[in-house]
């Protein structure tokens, strides 16, 4: 993956959001300007990369019925230290209170606000295959605030098939179907040896954020972020720990 220099959107008390290798997002119309004119607080990337973990246990600690939670258990459900935990909020202007602890809600909306997700982000996805009709049919992008309003594909004997509840449309017409719903965010679900190509028609057409799951780095310009899925990779990886573990790795 190749991504070029960060960019910054506003977040939640004038907090600016440092998104390098994340989908940029344009200020919310509740997100309030840094006051007082000086600049805001940037979040790191690293804090940036943990927030969506939690969010997530924001989102079931309120499934559960809790209205405060304290730092500990916070952490414990996304699997980071509680020090840690409380650094990251701080980055926000989210302290808790002594003895109380966070405010379940509150705390989810400032998550929410500084991520980007109070505005719905429009997405298409370019490849119909088995990943494809899987990434279509994912339930959990709707229930994050994503809307998958396009597929796109090459293969003429996919074009016009529906997926998902949405007709196939050719590669051809990828410009068109991004200006015309206000796509922001492309889905490369492609072999590895036509992603670029791909990817630079999404950048042609509009598109400021691409999640790629070709297994090849990605080349865009500054101002486009890249989050790159690899999935072989990552089973590599578990395999070199794996033959660490059971004493079959040989210097």
């Amino acid at each position: 993956m190749l991504t070029a220099g960060p960019t910054v959107g506003r977040g939640l008390a004038g907090v600016d959001v440092d998104t390098h290798g994340t989908a940029p997002r344009t200020r919310a119309a509740s997100e309030p300007a840094a006051s007082g004119g000086g600049r805001a607080r940037t979040v790191p990337p690293a804090t940036v990369a943990r927030l969506p973990g939690y969010l997530r246990a924001l989102h079931a600690l309120a499934a559960e019925g809790a209205v405060l939670t304290s730092s500990d258990e916070l952490a414990s459900r996304a699997g980071v230290g509680s020090a840690q935990l409380r650094k990251d909020l701080s980055f926000l202007g989210s302290y808790g209170r002594r003895g109380v602890g966070y405010d379940v809600a509150h705390l989810s909306e400032q998550v929410e606000v500084v991520l980007g997700l109070t505005t719905q982000r429009r997405v298409v996805i370019v490849g119909v295959g088995n990943l494809g009709h899987a990434l279509a049919n994912y339930s959990g992008f709707a229930e994050r605030g994503f809307a998958v309003v396009g597929l796109v594909d090459a293969d003429p004997a996919v074009v016009g098939t529906t997926v998902a509840g949405l007709v196939v449309q050719p590669f051809d017409d990828l410009h068109a179907l991004v200006r015309t719903n206000g796509v922001s965010i492309g889905v490369i679900a492609t072999p590895a040896a036509g992603a670029q190509a791909v990817c630079d028609a999404l950048v042609e057409a509009g598109v400021v954020g691409i999640l790629t799951f070709a297994p090849r780095a990605l080349h865009v310009p500054a101002h486009v972020d890249v989050r790159a899925v690899d999935v072989a990779s990552e089973l590599q990886i578990l395999a070199f720990h794996d033959q660490r573990r059971t004493g079959t790795w040989e210097a």
